[in-house]
């Protein structure tokens, strides 16, 4: 057992009991080997690029689950536009198209605050948000949006299903069309104030995409769920959500920039195709076929997915772009090499 070993001290030795030798340091002739590359001499590798160590990604994914928080997004929207139109629809007399709209954003409402609870964890910490209100934070902001917003629509929805409190119910739906605009945009707010490659670098246009899906879903909502001889306002609203909604994803997908990428690749990618199917399919309905019961119910079905689907695939991008290094480094390799170039030509 202890052949292979010399006395203590001396190492290891070989099993002809001789000593192994050292290696030298160097190309084989004794001489150490330059850190420089020869003259001619070939590189055996390619040299590496940056992405980040390991490949793990550079910043932090939210921690938001899915269904939850896009279904959140999406029944906070179509809560949001139904709310605007209720209220529209009463002041103008429109009795049928005012109750549709009540109980659409009611219902939307309370089911987006279960989804967001859900999502949290636990229900208390919803409320530990209402502790604090600060102006620069979209979610303190988004809070104070939400809570009021959610105990008018519930309010108006019930005494709207139990026949009582006209007059309560005349306020309630004031209230609630006055914070419904601000429920279907903030949340896109929110996302692009993240550190999110996809949500963060369309901050201009993500809030346009969720109001044009928003009053899309409630709209269509609405006109599929309204008699015809009332529905006219929602079935305006829905072909005006609709093309906006359109019209800025489009801008948004033809961008340049790499972070566009994941709306065309992947899940997201698939969403947003299938997103973009229904509500152009829903818009062309509305705007041909809207003049017939069934075209209203088909149009407004098919609007509502595309909005559901919208909210997912926007959801899914801002996801895989926070997973992949790649989003973040070249971004910011790109500002870096345009500050460079500015200074260059500032300094001539």
């Amino acid at each position: 057992m202890t052949e292979g070993l010399a006395t203590p001290g001396a190492g290891w030795r070989r099993a002809d009991g001789g000593y192994p030798k050292k290696k030298r340091k160097g190309n084989g002739d004794g001489r150490r080997r330059s850190g420089r590359r020869a003259a001619g001499e070939v590189a055996m590798v390619e040299d590496a690029e940056f992405t980040s160590y390991y490949g793990r990604p550079i910043i932090k994914a939210p921690v938001w689950k899915t269904p939850d928080v896009p279904l959140y997004l999406f029944l906070g929207g179509a809560a949001g536009s139904s709310a605007v139109l209720g209220a529209l629809a009463d002041l103008t007399g429109r009795t049928a198209l005012t109750r549709t709209a009540r109980l659409v954003a009611g219902g939307g409402s309370i089911a987006s605050v279960v989804f967001l609870i859900h999502d949290l964890g636990r229900p208390e910490r919803f409320l530990h948000m209402l502790r604090v209100f600060k102006p620069t934070s979209p979610l303190s902001v988004g809070t104070y949006i939400l809570s009021p917003f959610s105990a008018a629509t519930g309010a108006t929805a019930a005494v709207e299903l139990l026949g009582w409190f006209p007059r309560l119910k005349r306020f309630g739906g004031i209230v609630a069309g006055l914070f419904g605009g601000p429920m279907a945009t903030y949340t896109a707010v929110l996302l692009s104030n993240t550190a999110v490659p996809s949500w963060h670098e369309f901050h201009g246009k993500l809030p346009f995409v969720f109001a044009g899906s928003a009053m899309a879903a409630g709209g269509g909502l609405c006109m599929a769920l309204t008699p015809m001889a009332e529905s006219e306002p929602a079935r305006k609203m829905a072909i005006a959500g609709a093309a906006l909604e359109l019209a800025v994803v489009h801008q948004v997908e033809g961008d340049e920039s790499i972070v566009a990428e994941p709306y065309h690749e992947g899940r997201a990618g698939k969403l947003m195709r299938a997103a973009k199917a229904c509500t152009a399919s829903g818009l062309g309905l509305a705007v041909l076929g809207g003049r017939t019961r069934w075209g209203r119910v088909a149009s407004g079905t098919l609007l509502a997915a595309g909005s559901l689907l919208t909210r997912f695939g926007v959801f899914d991008a801002g996801m895989a772009s926070a997973r992949d290094p790649k989003y973040t480094v070249i971004p910011q390799r790109e500002r870096i090499a345009a500050r460079g170039s500015e200074v260059r030509s500032v300094s001539r």
